[in-house]
């Protein structure tokens, strides 16, 4: 059964990039405790970019811990840390092959729905201090799935992610 890990929040900041300032989300760190998933994002939570960022269809962002493991393998590094990839819940499990948009989980007292795979962008690699990242990311399949929430509720570290039956629509 697929959990929770970590929950990761953090609001947007000025980030020097290129000899300009460019606004960014991007750096999420654990919190402790229950964190309210909304409409649009986590309580405590933030994008800098919300034409590219965050809305209802992107409101949580998932990596999961078997990609921290590839890319501590791929890019020969021990020192991340979740959230590292900006994204809101770090999960064991909803491994990116296996995962479909439409896919609803119970999460905590929060429903969920995949709605897409996350489109990266240069910021992740920003963070990482990696700049080329964003396409290793989607080459390799491994930058996770947008969800939005459905069912707005608490979500903390430790939760059980439960898959709900497919609906079948046509």
């Amino acid at each position: 059964m697929a959990a929770l890990i970590a929950v990761n929040v953090g609001t947007p900041r000025g980030v020097s990039w290129h000899g300009r300032t460019t606004r960014s989300g991007i750096w999420k760190h654990p919190v402790a405790g229950p964190v309210m998933a909304r409409r649009l994002d986590l309580d405590g939570d933030g994008q800098g970019d919300l034409a590219g960022h965050g809305g209802k269809q992107r409101a949580v962002l998932v990596h999961q811990l078997s990609s921290y493991r590839h890319w501590q393998d791929y890019l020969e590094r021990d020192d991340f840390t979740y959230g590292q990839f900006g994204e809101n819940l770090t999960v064991d499990g909803l491994v990116d092959d296996e995962v479909c948009i439409g896919d609803r989980h119970q999460i905590g007292g929060a429903v969920v729905e995949v709605t897409q795979p996350r489109l990266t962008c240069y910021r992740v690699g920003l963070r990482l201090g990696e700049p080329q990242m964003a396409a290793p990311l989607l080459s390799h399949r491994r930058s996770g799935p947008s969800m939005q929430v459905l069912t707005e509720g608490r979500v903390r570290a430790g939760d059980k992610i439960v898959k709900s039956p497919r609906v079948w629509r046509r």
